[in-house]
């Protein structure tokens, strides 16, 4: 088979996949439909607890009402499908890969989707009562603080995504040093850069205010400590042989270049 035919069959192979990870959440989406309203209601709980009493929260677009819940559904359908999604993009690239690569790119994969919840549901159980519970008591006496149900959804799903991939750090750690590219003792050295880094990316990516920005900051620092922790367990226990730091294997091609010239040098 020509380079070109098997570059066809992989593009079939993806979009074939593609289809099918599509397929399945819009399945997921459609049986979750019927309870739109419901499932925006629990995603609400957090802020109508905060609110005043009386408080409540308003639509101002024409089709907000309609749309929002709809919106929710479908990001609550695409969590509930992300393994089988996972599971057909490893289906996709496994083959290539060697063995070593497989046995730690599963664990990865399947880490990083419940360090991705967990982030998630950081965000939904303390970090939203927190801040709404904050915004609420600092209002000005006689405002009435109320939001649209679409900033809100904005905003819920921007900080979502903003714990979900602060919660991916230990895993990146990890690949970094497993792959070589980095040591651990430079990832110890780097600390001071990466706590001021984390109080940077919080005041990026949070709310206008000191407490969310904490309450991102901190986490990713712990989680950056977590993840020098189990790099150095996982280096330790594990065949050096197989995962060879990129700068040794680049020093073996270099000595073994050298090696082939001083055995095709002609004798004197």
């Amino acid at each position: 088979m020509s380079a070109q035919e098997t570059f066809i069959s992989h593009l079939i192979e993806l979009r074939s996949r593609l289809v099918r990870a599509i397929v399945a959440v819009l399945l997921v989406c459609l049986c979750l439909l019927p309870w739109a309203r419901e499932i925006y209601a629990i995603l609400a709980q957090p802020l109508m607890a905060a609110l005043p009493k009386g408080g409540q929260m308003i639509a101002t677009d024409i089709v907000g009402p309609f749309l929002v819940p709809l919106k929710v559904t479908l990001l609550v359908g695409f969590v509930i499908a992300l393994p089988y999604v996972l599971w057909e993009i490893w289906a996709f690239v496994a083959p290539g890969l060697y063995a070593h690569e497989k046995r730690l790119a599963v664990p990865l994969v399947v880490t990083s989707f419940v360090l991705f919840l967990i982030g998630m549901c950081f965000a939904y159980f303390l970090v939203f009562p927190t801040v709404f519970t904050f915004m609420a008591g600092i209002a000005p006496e006689g405002v009435a603080w109320m939001t649209d149900i679409d900033k809100y959804f904005s905003f819920v799903l921007t900080t979502f995504i903003a714990f979900g991939v602060t919660f991916e750090v230990p895993v990146v750690v990890v690949v970094l040093v497993r792959t070589g590219l980095v040591s651990i003792d430079k990832l110890k050295d780097a600390r001071p850069y990466v706590i001021v880094g984390a109080f940077i990316v919080a005041a990026i990516v949070t709310p206008p205010d000191v407490l969310s920005q904490v309450m991102l900051a901190v986490p990713l620092w712990l989680l950056y400590e977590l993840g020098i922790i189990v790099a150095g367990f996982i280096g330790k226990s594990s065949d050096e042989s197989e995962f060879q730091p990129l700068s040794d294997v680049a020093d073996e091609a270099d000595d073994a270049e050298a090696g082939s010239k001083q055995s095709n040098r002609p004798i004197p």
